[in-house]
C-alpha cells in the first residue's frame, strides 16, 4: 500500500513538471540582462553598474563603506518598464538572500510588483499568484489586454525586489503575444538619498514603498539611493549623487543620524550643512529638499525616543536656517508635521506600514510640486496625465522622448503645442502621415519651428509634456498653443479654460522671455458654434494672462460660418489646401508676434 501511495505521489508530480514544462514551451522569455539596450529603471548609472540590477557604479566599491555597497546590490526603486498585449504575464528570478524578515513579509523583501497604465494614463495595480522557492514565480493571469481606444495591450511597470539582490530574471509572455521593452525616460529624474525608510521598510509589496508611489504620482524617473540603517550623510556617497543630473535631490538621513558617543547633535547639523554645501558646489541650480525625521509611534510615551527625533529635527531647523542665511538658493525643508504620521503608520514604531508610506508619499508629492513647480488642480483638464490612445499611429511617449532629445542637441526658436491637427501639419518631429507638409516647408520652415503637436492630446496631456522637461534647458523666442478640441466632447467650457490657465502658468514659469502666442481653436464640422464660443473664452483668457491671440481658423468657414468642407480631410483636420491657408496666416502671425 505504502508503495503505492509513493507511486501515486511522484506521479503526480510527475505530471505537474510535465505541465509546467508544456506551458512554458508556449512561452517566450525576455531576459532585460542579455538586452542590448539599456532597460532598468531607477539606475544613475545604468551602462557602469557591475551588475544588472545594482543601484551604485562598480567604481564605488571601495570608496563607499562595504555596508552601503553591499545595500546597493538590493534592487530598491528599480523597475522595469514594457508594453504587452499579452492575456498572461509570468516573471520568474532567483534572488540573494532571505526571503522575508521578522517584521516584513517576502512579497515586500523579495517580490516583484505589477503596475500599469491605461491609454488615458490611470494607473492600475495587477494580482500576482506567487511561489516562494530557489526559483521565485509570479504568474498575472486573466489579463484583458483591449483598452478603450485599441486592442494593442498597455504600458506596464515592474517593481523589482526591495531588499534582496536579484541574481537573474525573466519576464515571459505567450508565443502569440507581443511584449516590447520601453526605453530608459529622458526626464530628469528625483534623487533620493536616504535610510531603511525610503529603502523600502517595511512595504507589504515594492510598489508599496513611498519613493515608488511618489515616482507614479509625479510620473517621473526615480532614483532611490537608500541605504537601510546606513544613510548617514557622508561625503563618498554624495560625491556619487553630484554626478546624476537632477531635477531634485532629497535628504532624509536624518533617521539613521541619531546622537551616540561617537557624534553629537552639533555634528550632526554640520552634516547636513556639508552635504548641502557639496550638492550645490557641483549642482548650483537644483533644488535641494532636507527632510526631518518622521518620529516614532511610541514617540509619545518613549521620553528617550521622543527627545532622540525631536533633537534631530531641531538640528535639521538650525542647519535650514543657517544654509539660507549663508545665501545657499533653492533649498527646501519637508517639516515632521508636514509628514503627519499617525500613530497607526508603523510595523514596529519606526518602520511604515503601507498606511504610513501613502502618508509619506501623500507629503513628499505636496511638497514636491511645490518646489518644482508642478501643481494640480481638481478638474480633469487641470490633472498632468500621459496617453496612448492610439499608440501605432502616434507613438506617444516615443515622441516625447524624441522632442527631449531634439531639444537637447539643437534648441528650436519657436514651440509649436498642439493635437493631431499641429501633428499631421509637417516639420519635425517627423509623423507617418503629413497632411500639410509642402505650406510648413513654405510657411513655417525658415521661422525654425519645431513640431510639438501630438495626436489625439488634449489639454492635461500638454500640461503633463510640459511638466516633464519638454520646454526645460533652452530659450525659446516664441511658443505657440492650440489646445483644447479633444476636450470638447468631456468637458465644459469653463473646465476647458482652467486647464488652459494652468498650461499657460506652466509656459511662463519655464519659459518667461518668450512671446505666448495662444491660437483659437478650428472649426470642426456640426460644432462650428461651440468652437466659437470656446474661442470667445480663449481669447478673453489671453488677454486676462497679457498673451497674444489669434483665431487663424476663421478662414476655414464659409460664408454661413459653417466649414468648408473642401478644406478638410473628415470635419476636423485640414486637407492640403486648407493647411495652405492657416500657414500663410500663422506665418503673418508669428512674424508680427515677433516684433
Amino acid at each position: 500500500m505504502r508503495t503505492k501511495s509513493l507511486i501515486g505521489f511522484f506521479t503526480i508530480i510527475f505530471l505537474i513538471q510535465l505541465a509546467n514544462a508544456q506551458e512554458d514551451k508556449n512561452i517566450n522569455w525576455w531576459n532585460p540582462a542579455d538586452d542590448n539596450s539599456l532597460v532598468v529603471e531607477g539606475q544613475a548609472w545604468p551602462d557602469q553598474v557591475a551588475s544588472r540590477y545594482h543601484r551604485l557604479p562598480k567604481q564605488a566599491e571601495g570608496k563607499v563603506r562595504a555596508a552601503v555597497w553591499n545595500l546597493s546590490k538590493h534592487s530598491a526603486g528599480l523597475s522595469l518598464r514594457f508594453r504587452s498585449d499579452a492575456e498572461s504575464i509570468t516573471v520568474r528570478y532567483k534572488v540573494k538572500g532571505n526571503h522575508a524578515m521578522a517584521h516584513m513579509p517576502a512579497t515586500g523583501v523579495s517580490g516583484v510588483d505589477l503596475y500599469a497604465k491605461t491609454s488615458d494614463g490611470d494607473w492600475r495595480w495587477y494580482r500576482g499568484k506567487y511561489s516562494f522557492a530557489d526559483t521565485i514565480q509570479y504568474r498575472y493571469s486573466n489579463i484583458d489586454p483591449k483598452e478603450k481606444y485599441h486592442t494593442k495591450g498597455r504600458e506596464y511597470q515592474l517593481y523589482l525586489p526591495l531588499y534582496n539582490e536579484v541574481e537573474w530574471l525573466e519576464i515571459g509572455v505567450p508565443t502569440d503575444a507581443v511584449l516590447e521593452p520601453l526605453p530608459l525616460r529622458r526626464e530628469k529624474p528625483v534623487v533620493v538619498y536616504g535610510t531603511s525608510i525610503a529603502h523600502g521598510a517595511c512595504a507589504s509589496r515594492p510598489g508599496m514603498a513611498w519613493t515608488s508611489i511618489l515616482g507614479r504620482k509625479l510620473d517621473r524617473p526615480l532614483i532611490n539611493l537608500a541605504f537601510s540603517g546606513n544613510g548617514r550623510m557622508e561625503e563618498e556617497v554624495i560625491n556619487f549623487i553630484t554626478e546624476i543630473d537632477a531635477k531634485l535631490y532629497v535628504l532624509d538621513c536624518l533617521p539613521n543620524l541619531g546622537a551616540t558617543k561617537d557624534r553629537s547633535l552639533d555634528e550632526v547639523r554640520q552634516l547636513l550643512i556639508s552635504g548641502v554645501k557639496q550638492l550645490r558646489t557641483k549642482r548650483p541650480s537644483a533644488p535641494i529638499l532636507l527632510v526631518e525625521h518622521d518620529g516614532y509611534s511610541d514617540g509619545a510615551v518613549d521620553s528617550e525616543r521622543f527627545k532622540t527625533y525631536t533633537d534631530l529635527n531641531r538640528m535639521a531647523k538650525e542647519a535650514f536656517a543657517q544654509l539660507e542665511d549663508e545665501g545657499i538658493k533653492d533649498i527646501h525643508l519637508l517639516t515632521n508635521e508636514e509628514l503627519n504620521l499617525s500613530m497607526e503608520s508603523f510595523v514596529d514604531g519606526t518602520h511604515p506600514t503601507d498606511l504610513g508610506m501613502m502618508e509619506y508619499a501623500v507629503a513628499y508629492e505636496k511638497k514636491v510640486r511645490q518646489v518644482i513647480k508642478e501643481p494640480v488642480g481638481v478638474l480633469s483638464t487641470t490633472i498632468p496625465v500621459t496617453q496612448a490612445r492610439e499608440p501605432e499611429m502616434y507613438p506617444w511617449e516615443g515622441r516625447h522622448q524624441e522632442l527631449l532629445k531634439m531639444n537637447k542637441e539643437a534648441a528650436p526658436k519657436i514651440c509649436f503645442f498642439g493635437n493631431s491637427i499641429t501633428h499631421y501639419w509637417g516639420g519635425s518631429p517627423k509623423a507617418n502621415l503629413s497632411n500639410g507638409a509642402d505650406s510648413w516647408k513654405t510657411y513655417l520652415e525658415d521661422l525654425q519651428i519645431r513640431n510639438f503637436g501630438f495626436g489625439w492630446d488634449r489639454v492635461e496631456n500638454v500640461l503633463w509634456r510640459i511638466y516633464h522637461d519638454e520646454l526645460d534647458g533652452f530659450e525659446a523666442e516664441q511658443i505657440v498653443l492650440m489646445i483644447g478640441t479633444n476636450n470638447e466632447h468631456l468637458n465644459t467650457d469653463e473646465e476647458i479654460l482652467s486647464g488652459l490657465e494652468m498650461v499657460i502658468s506652466a509656459i511662463k514659469e519655464r519659459q518667461p522671455n518668450a512671446r505666448l502666442l495662444l491660437l483659437g481653436l478650428f472649426p470642426r464640422v456640426d460644432k462650428e458654434e461651440r468652437m466659437r464660443n470656446l474661442n470667445t473664452g480663449i481669447a478673453a483668457l489671453a488677454t486676462s494672462k497679457n498673451v497674444a491671440y489669434a483665431d487663424i481658423g476663421v478662414v476655414l468657414l464659409d460664408k454661413d460660418q459653417k466649414i468648408d468642407a473642401s478644406l478638410f480631410s473628415d470635419g476636423l483636420h485640414p486637407n492640403a489646401k486648407g493647411y495652405r491657408k492657416v500657414g500663410k496666416i500663422l506665418k503673418q502671425t508669428l512674424e508680427k508676434n515677433a516684433n
